[in-house]
């Protein structure tokens, strides 16, 4: 096989990318540019997120930096099959909030030649990690684990600590609801 064929075949069949870590390491600031830099290569890009993730506005998706992209929120993984229009690149918010179908839905996606790039946190409030983005990751070409600034010790930090009493998996927030933490000051 050529080189020429080998490039032709790696296009072709699409890849994954999953771009993780705690909150405010900076995962959607990283997507949003990926996703601009493929759109001012002239791929044509389409983003999406879960219809939950509803902190800044319905359809964008939204840096803690205040940049954003217009977004498709759906309710189920298998909905972006369904609405997905003629593109390359497949932008993918907040996936720990998708249920199992991602998995499939990404494959799908992957063998048809599209790039998609995906953002997440890769553990919950406890250090537990979140099972979806793990099999993501394990299913992924590239994988980018970003860090934050501990709050209390400005160290590497790679947990995301609730600051609320909630015991709730799932609880949206901002800064006043969670720290990032290292590893020393989380299990402090």
């Amino acid at each position: 096989v050529s080189h020429c064929q080998k490039e032709l075949n790696y296009f072709i069949m699409g890849q994954i990318e999953v771009i993780c870590g705690p909150m405010f390491a900076g995962k959607t600031e990283a997507l949003i540019g990926r996703l601009t830099e493929a759109s001012k290569r002239g791929a044509r890009v389409q983003i999406f997120k879960p219809l939950l993730d509803n902190r800044y506005a319905e359809e964008v998706i939204m840096s803690h930096n205040s940049n954003s992209l217009p977004a498709l929120p759906v309710r189920k993984a298998k909905d972006i099959l369904s609405k997905i229009n003629y593109c390359d690149v497949v932008g993918i918010d907040e996936v720990q909030f998708f249920d199992d179908g991602l998995i499939n839905s990404v494959n799908i996606l992957a063998n048809q030649g599209k790039r998609l790039v995906l953002s997440g946190l890769d553990m919950d409030y406890l250090g537990k990690p979140f099972d979806l983005v793990a099999r993501l990751m394990s299913i992924a070409e590239y994988v980018t684990k970003l860090q934050g600034i501990c709050t209390q010790c400005g160290a590497a930090a790679f947990f995301s600590h609730r600051l609320s009493k909630s015991k709730r998996k799932i609880l949206l927030g901002e800064r006043k609801e969670y720290e990032v933490l290292c590893r020393a000051c989380f299990y402090d």
